[in-house]
């Protein structure tokens, strides 16, 4: 992992949390309901108003990445 990457995003991270307060607390919340055998489903609203839709069954190879994301996340300043 490059190391500038992780500095580069650093700032990303704080300006997003800036403008979505609600959203760390979320995530550290369904994080810890993230299991094998659950589901993450996910929908994505355009501002045409379509939407994109995904349901994706975990499995201990998507914890393991969710995890290694959260950790990366963690090193760039804090808790997603």
């Amino acid at each position: 992992m490059n190391p500038m990457a992780v500095v580069k995003l650093k700032p990303m991270l704080e300006k997003f949390r800036e403008n979505h307060p609600k959203i760390p607390q979320f995530m550290q919340t369904a994080a810890s309901g993230m299991e094998e055998g659950g589901a993450l489903d996910l929908k994505v609203t355009n501002a045409a108003g379509q939407k994109i839709e995904a349901s994706i069954k975990l499995n201990a190879d998507d914890i393991e990445l969710l995890n290694a994301l959260r950790e990366l996340l963690s090193q760039a300043g804090g808790q997603f």
